[in-house]
């Protein structure tokens, strides 16, 4: 046919998969969408929420993981720790209250721990008594641990001002001590502690330096001193002070009586805490369960307790992993009913542009392409509720460490799996609307109206 026009064929026969032919679905698909621009917003809204709770979520969740990991790294994973329980208590007669009650752990216990386990390589004692401790007329209710020099080191306890007493000063009973960051903050709010003098009891300590917040273990309080016997019962452990042991066993003793509406209760606790340090980590476990036979052998009543932090360390990993996916399955319902706003949408487009459907149809389109151009209206829809979620995001967890002063953290894979979920989402769930726009009929299409 010689009078055929040359571009017909070029006009009616579908082009080919090409980079210009997507180029001209892409601009097509983003018109379509721009003609629907309110429509188009609150369906990419279902997107964005999605993906920003998925990333916001994670990073909360990973922050406060994080925070009680540290906490429990500062135990030492390295270390096993031994606290004094007092046992259940038992009906006792007059007579039997007369006595003090003995329990907890003993300077032989270490002695027969450090002579029977060879990984045992450091051994740190400690007792603790609740007193108040004054500055002219401020006064904090404090925990008052009597320890050794290296106590520090085994329990990484930065020093911020000063330093931490020295083996002298604990062989020669000095009246030194060392005040926790919370402790020094209220007693001294405006001066440097350091060189002053606090007043514990009947005795005044030489403040010779100031060291960080500890890390504390959900364990058993000690018995309350007479000094502070009837003090709120919900006074807190925040405030600590360091002695040296041999101060705190010369100026206490080692009986402390509890005074109350005239009675009192005398108990005897050689040791309220001590920590055994293991030369390898791998060895941790198994040396504490040594340790458990040895302190078992000659009880009759458990009245100790054991702190494995290598243990809660792997119980908070674990914890962690089941967080995530916890956190992460509850935001990932956000995203599914995303899209299914997005299939919801694009089944009413469907509807709509019936009639250009037939008329596609009629010019020579094929069910590719009416798929092609439906998928890529939808990815423009995921993918840019995607992108506006990985910034609101993002944004979240840093506002939240701002105002609430909670720790954040935003893994490097938090953002890349939330917009790919995102986009794989805008794919299947645009699937449906596609296909049905491609099997329609072109001759029905046409007479829609």
């Amino acid at each position: 046919m010689s009078g055929t026009n040359p571009d017909f064929h070029a006009y009616v026969e579908p082009p080919r998969m090409t980079y210009s032919y997507l180029q001209r679905t892409v601009r097509l698909g983003f018109r379509s969408l721009w003609m629907h621009r309110l429509r188009s917003l609150l369906t990419v809204l279902g997107i964005v929420f999605g993906v920003c709770s998925v990333i916001a979520m994670l990073a909360v969740g990973e922050g406060a993981s994080h925070e009680a990991q540290e906490q429990i790294r500062r135990l030492g994973s390295n270390n096993i720790i031994l606290r004094s329980v007092k046992p259940v208590e038992q009906q006792t007669t007059t007579a039997q209250r007369a006595r003090a009650v003995e329990y907890g752990i003993t300077y032989g216990d270490l002695s027969r721990i450090r002579a029977t386990i060879p990984g045992v390589t450091i051994v740190v004692p400690g007792r603790i008594i609740r007193q108040w401790v004054w500055n002219i007329s401020r006064r904090v209710d404090c925990e008052i641990l009597g320890t050794v020099p290296w106590y520090a080191e085994m329990r990484k306890l930065g020093v911020i001002q000063g330093r931490f007493f020295t083996l002298e000063e604990m062989d020669a009973i000095a009246n030194v001590c060392v005040l926790g960051e919370s402790t020094a903050a209220e007693l001294f709010p405006m001066d440097n502690p350091v060189g002053h003098t606090v007043r514990v009891g009947g005795s005044y300590y030489a403040v010779v330096g100031v060291v960080q917040a500890e890390a504390s273990t959900a364990t058993a309080g000690p018995a309350d001193s007479a000094e502070t016997a009837g003090t709120s019962e919900s006074a807190t452990t925040s405030h600590r002070i360091y002695i040296p042991l041999t101060a705190a066993k010369n100026r206490f003793g080692e009986t402390l009586v509890k005074r109350s509406s005239g009675s009192f209760e005398a108990e005897r606790v050689e040791l309220h805490e001590a920590i055994v340090r293991v030369h390898r980590q791998e060895e941790v476990l198994d040396i504490a369960a040594i340790i458990k036979q040895i302190l078992q052998r000659d009880r009759k009543q458990m009245d100790y307790e054991l702190v494995v932090p290598l243990e809660l360390l792997r119980q908070a990993e674990r914890t962690k992993q089941i967080f995530n996916v916890v956190l992460g399955s509850i935001a990932a319902i956000s995203l599914l009913v995303g899209g299914i706003g997005i299939m919801n949408i694009m089944l009413a487009t469907v509807t709509e542009r019936t009639r250009e459907i037939g008329i596609r149809r009629a010019l020579g389109a094929r069910r590719q392409d009416i798929v092609v151009q439906f998928l890529i209206e939808t990815v423009i829809l995921s993918c840019t509720g995607g992108l506006l979620g990985v910034l609101l995001g993002v944004s979240i967890p840093f506002a939240i460490s701002h105002f609430a002063a909670m720790v954040t953290i935003i893994t490097p894979w938090s953002p890349f799996i939330a917009f790919s979920i995102s986009a794989i989402i805008g794919v299947l769930f645009g699937i449906y609307p596609a296909v049905r726009a491609a099997n329609m009929d072109p001759v029905e299409a046409l007479r829609h109206e």
